[in-house]
Formats: C-alpha cells, sequence, structure tokens
C-alpha cells in the first residue's frame, strides 16, 4: 500500500491497489509486453523487468553519467526520466537513493522493485538506457588517428568498434584476431583479448564489447598481409574513410615516376601524361595498385608485372614488404592482387628480363596500361611528325599511321632509335614488310618516344646530289647571261 501519498489521491489509489484481484493483476501484468520475456525476476512480492533498448546489450553495466527510463506500473507518478548521479545511485520518488552503479539492467531493474515493493504490492519495473554515459578511452597501434577519445554516441553504447571508427578506422596492417582491451581494476590491470574477425565472420558480437572509463584499446601489427583478407578489412563499417585522397610513391617501370595522390577512381591518359579521376560509377571502394599506376601514366612495355612490391610502414615505424602478381590479375581475375593501398605505401614496379610478344599485347591492353604512346616518324613519309599510336603497335603500323612512304623513300627498310632506361641509345636498321606480325626482330613493338627513320631511296639521293651540284653551275650561267646583256658583249 502507498505511504505518504498526497491528499486526494490517497482514497483512489488504495483502490486501485487493494482492489486487485488474482484475476485482476494477471489482466494487467500480461497486458505489458515485457512480462511475457526472460527477464521477468520475483523477490518479496516485486516484479521487475530489464527492458534494454536494441541498441544496448545485456552486459552493459550502468554508472555515473547514464540517463534511463524506468516505467513502474505505468503509474506517472513513479515513472519517468533519471540519471545515475556520480555517486553512482539512481534519487527516486517516494524510494530515495538506490545504489546501481556496476549493474546490468536486469539487475537494477530487480533492485528498484525491490525498493518500491516496500510501498506497492508486485510493482512491475521496466528500465531502458536513454542516453549511454560517456567513455574516456585511449586507442593505440594500427589505426589511423591514435589518441585519447571521448566517446559520446547519442543512443548507442561504446563498443570496441564504434572507437575504432571514431580513431579513423584501421589500417590494412591490423590484426583483428588479436586486439587487446586494457581495463584498470584495484587488483591491477585485466588484458582483454577481443577477436573482432569473429565477430566480422560469424557475427560473434560478444566480441565489441562494451567500453568503460579507462579502458585502452591495442591494435597489433599482422605479422604477414593476406591479400585475400585484405579485402574484407577495407569493407568494415570500422575501417578508414574510403574516400579519402592517399599520398604513395609510384617507382619504376612506369611512365611518371614519384610521388602522387591517388583517389578511388581514376584512368591512364597518353604515356607520360598523369591519370585522371574518374567517376566511380557504383559503390566506392578505396584507392588499389592499378589506380596508383594508373596515376603515375601507366606501366611501361618492360616492366615486370608478376613482382610488384609494396612498401609499407607499419605504426611503430617497420616496414613490411608485401608481393603483388597482376598478372594472375590479368590471366585468373584474382582480384586480391589489386592490393587496397593505404597512406605513405612506396610501389616499386620492377624490369622485366624478358617478356614474351604475346605477353606484350595483353599487358598493353590492360587497363593500368597507357591509353596510347608517342612516338616521331621523320624523313619520307607524308605526314612526319610526332603520332599517337595504342601500346606496342609494330614498326609497319606506325609507319602506316603517318600516311605511309613518299615517292621518294627507301621503302625496303627503315632506321629505329630508342632511348634505353639506363639512359644508352640504339640504332637498328629494319627491313620493313607491311605483311609482317608482330616481331621483336622484324616488326618490333614500338616504346615511348621511339623515333623512325624513313630515309631517301638511292635513285632520290643520287638526284638530290646532282641536283646541289647543277644548281651552282646554273645560277653561274645565269649571272654570265645577264652580264652579256648589260655589255652587249
Amino acid at each position: 500500500m502507498p505511504r505518504n501519498l498526497p491528499h486526494g489521491h490517497s482514497t483512489s489509489f488504495i483502490q486501485l491497489i487493494t482492489g486487485f484481484t488474482i484475476s485482476t493483476l494477471l489482466t494487467v501484468t500480461t497486458s505489458l509486453p515485457c512480462l511475457s520475456q526472460p527477464g521477468v525476476s520475483t523477490n518479496g512480492g516485486s516484479r521487475s523487468l530489464g527492458a534494454t533498448s536494441t541498441l544496448i546489450g545485456d552486459a552493459y553495466t550502468l554508472g555515473p553519467g547514464d540517463r534511463v527510463r524506468i516505467d513502474v506500473l505505468k503509474l506517472p507518478q513513479f515513472s519517468g526520466e533519471f540519471q545515475v548521479l556520480a555517486d553512482g545511485s539512481l534519487t527516486l520518488p517516494q524510494v530515495g537513493s538506490i545504489p546501481v552503479t556496476g549493474m546490468t539492467l536486469k539487475e537494477a531493474a530487480s533492485v528498484v522493485s525491490q525498493g518500491y515493493a516496500r510501498i506497492l504490492k508486485y510493482p512491475v519495473v521496466s528500465m531502458n538506457v536513454l542516453t549511454p554515459r560517456s567513455v574516456q578511452t585511449s586507442i593505440l597501434g594500427e589505426v589511423n588517428r591514435p589518441g585519447a577519445y571521448t566517446l559520446t554516441e547519442t543512443g548507442q553504447v561504446p563498443t570496441v568498434s564504434r572507437a575504432l571508427r571514431q580513431a579513423g578506422g584501421i589500417t590494412q596492417l591490423a590484426d583483428l584476431r588479436q586486439i587487446e582491451v586494457r581495463r584498470p581494476r584495484h587488483s591491477g590491470e585485466q588484458v582483454i583479448k577481443v577477436n573482432l574477425w569473429d565477430f566480422l565472420q560469424i557475427g560473434d558480437s560478444r566480441q565489441d564489447i562494451t567500453l568503460r572509463a579507462g579502458d585502452s584499446i591495442f591494435v597489433p601489427t599482422l605479422a604477414k598481409t593476406n591479400l585475400a583478407e585484405s579485402i574484407q578489412l577495407a569493407s568494415t563499417s570500422f575501417s578508414a574513410d574510403k574516400s579519402q585522397a592517399l599520398n604513395v610513391a609510384v617507382v619504376g617501370e612506369v611512365y611518371r615516376p614519384g610521388p602522387h595522390t591517388v583517389t578511388a577512381t581514376a584512368r591512364t591518359g597518353a604515356a607520360g601524361e598523369t591519370g585522371q579521376a574518374s567517376g566511380s560509377g557504383g559503390v566506392e571502394t578505396p584507392p588499389t595498385i592499378t589506380r596508383a599506376i594508373q596515376i603515375a601514366g601507366g606501366i611501361k612495355p618492360q616492366a615486370d608485372i608478376r613482382q610488384i612490391q609494396v612498401r609499407r610502414l607499419t605504426k611503430s615505424g617497420a616496414e613490411q614488404m608485401i608481393t603483388i602478381d597482376l598478372w594472375k590479375l590479368l590471366k585468373g581475375g584474382d582480384v586480391s592482387q589489386d592490393l587496397f593501398l593505404q597512406d605513405r605505401d612506396t610501389i616499386v614496379i620492377p624490369t622485366a628480363t624478358t617478356i614474351s610478344p604475346a605477353e606484350s599485347i595483353q599487358i598493353a591492353t590492360a587497363s593500368f596500361s597507357p591509353d596510347s604512346i608517342r612516338v616521331n616518324i621523320v624523313g619520307e613519309v607524308k605526314q612526319p611528325g610526332a603520332v599517337k599510336i595504342p601500346p606496342n603497335t609494330p614498326l609497319n603500323q606506325a609507319v602506316l599511321a603517318a600516311g605511309g612512304f613518299t615517292t621518294r623513300a627507301r621503302t625496303k627498310s627503315v632506321d629505329l632509335i630508342r632511348l634505353n632506361p639506363n639512359g644508352t641509345i640504339t640504332k637498328r636498321n629494319i627491313a620493313i614488310n607491311f605483311d609482317n606480325q608482330l616481331n621483336d626482330q622484324t616488326n618490333p613493338p614500338l616504346y615511348n618516344d621511339d623515333i623512325i627513320i624513313v630515309n631517301r631511296s638511292a635513285l632520290t639521293a643520287f638526284s638530290d646530289n646532282l641536283s646541289s651540284v647543277l644548281v651552282p653551275v646554273n645560277n653561274f650561267l645565269s649571272l654570265f647571261s645577264i652580264y652579256r646583256l648589260i655589255t652587249g658583249n
């Protein structure tokens, strides 16, 4: 029976409480949806229901700063919103202060129910967290922005995954199987092992534990990068921002080696020109190694795409080496070879010792090759000058792209001048046949900045030389004729 009720309300309220029959009580309690759930406990004639919010787990423990909603028999004079005070207690109407710190919602609802059992018969209590308290924590290791954080996400409890998201997301070197949550205790520090990989793979939400004030999170470094797993790491809700531009270096067999800023989408242009960003046209993904190569102008024909190296710095400053085989991507569609990049990666593209013509053709048509190369054709062609042609275009097709030979040309052979990667220059005289297929010896593929010289035929050269001899004689005879005309001799 209620005590100390305001005058005028006591009679009606006493009638409400004392007038309950067993059947009436069952009707009232079953009308509340929470009472049929497993959270109901009975203690000394009282009933409690730890009805948690869908965002609050059963393991969440109350502490100073939590704002909760308490309903007692749906009676407004006992129900309302309350905040856990600094001493860890709730101050409730008619029953006063009740300590709840360190309790789950179910435990706290039971304690509140026992408190109201002193003044009510069969009090049914439900409790929800409206706003979780802020949690001070530090996040270290393989995250993009390590440091101290205050976790204050409205309506959500602070968990490990949410903390990682606030720290800029995990890096590609994060070992999700060995995350440590270090929790201060009176008896010393407690280290809790967290396996977020199981959380991602099998939905084990127990791994995404609720954080408490003073917790610190450490994300260790993977001993070795798993290319298949790196795709899943990049797609988690607590990975790095996918739209963020990355600063990387691309060196070796590309047309524009050096530092580059890489975005999620890019395309190559002509050889030697920086690739341009393009529309994503779909789901946003982080920048990859092929996009970095595109930004760097595309690969050169001599590139060894089977032995590309990515040098990656860990948060401790050590360097990891990752080997990439883009030939597997071209031939078998192994998308795991198109590694997701992270800031400060260095991509090294070595020079191949030998490449077959068939492989050269396939590589030249890859998305990370340039759209076109530029060669210079001089001499006896109809349209001499710089010509843009597709990569790996054979010599005879380049001559046709310049309009073909003039009538003055030596049509049996041309000279090919090439600047080699080591700085040397080679000159080859190559017999030309427009029926030949691509061949390193008789019809070689052209490289960017190659020079083709189409010489004069022997007859043309003789005629030009003869003209150079006869022109002065003709000029002399013309002057002599003018002299005779003037002098009359």
